[in-house]
């Protein structure tokens, strides 16, 4: 893995999913784009076009390229469509904004959402990246990757995220992760909260006892060419 694009729907998603990958590899030779298709604020104001609205999807971009800076990643893109409502928006529209920053970014590697998630907007995510990585497009992504997140993945009862990647992580990949997510103060809750440190690092020993580690993030391998 060399360049590396996580997609996310919302601003807190790609740290909660992949917080421990970048921590793990920022100091290697892997370039990391982040691409933010929903803004994750307005779905909680009865005017999605207020002024309170508009400065919390701001403030929450805000927190987005802070915590990403503490990973040494500059310059995410914020689509910033209506958080709740990507069913709204042709899929078509959603397919082409990742199509463009793939041709653009070139990368090898992509990470996405899981489609056994309970946020809708979620799951249009990973169904749009599916489509946009088809290898009949002009740069072809060698692996695509799903990634699990807290608050989401493990809500949908039905059916559960099924990890076949884990990826070992140290004790300060996890506290540089729990850091990065206490940036996102609007999206914090105490514990047991799942988007809480302690939540966060219960889900990575628990990965870890899975896998042999004191601590791993877990992905699901959806496609791979060799």
């Amino acid at each position: 893995m060399k360049k590396i694009l996580v997609i996310a729907a919302h601003p807190d998603d790609e740290t909660l999913g992949c917080g421990g990958l970048f921590s793990k590899y920022q100091n290697e030779e892997v370039t990391f784009k982040v691409l933010f298709i929903g803004e994750g604020s307005s779905c909680r104001y009865e005017d999605p076009a207020s002024k309170d609205s508009l400065d919390a999807i701001k403030l929450r971009n805000s927190y987005a390229s802070e915590a990403l800076k503490s990973f040494d990643i500059m310059d995410p893109i914020f689509c910033n469509l209506a958080c709740g409502r990507l069913d709204t928006y042709p899929i078509l529209e959603i397919n082409k904004i990742i199509e463009n920053t793939i041709s653009e970014f070139k990368p090898d590697t992509v990470f996405t959402h899981s489609a056994a998630d309970a946020n809708n907007d979620h799951k249009i995510i990973f169904n749009s990246t599916i489509m946009a990585t088809r290898p009949c497009n002009d740069h072809r992504v060698v692996k695509l990757y799903s990634y699990e997140v807290l608050s989401s993945s493990e809500w949908l009862f039905a059916e559960t995220f099924k990890p076949n990647v884990f990826i070992s992580l140290s004790e300060e990949d996890i506290q540089n992760k729990c850091k990065a997510m206490l940036i996102y103060e609007s999206e914090i809750r105490p514990y047991p909260f799942p988007r809480s440190s302690e939540a966060i690092r219960a889900q990575s020993m628990s990965r870890g006892t899975q896998s042999g580690n004191s601590f791993a993030e877990a992905f699901c391998l959806i496609r791979e060419f060799v």
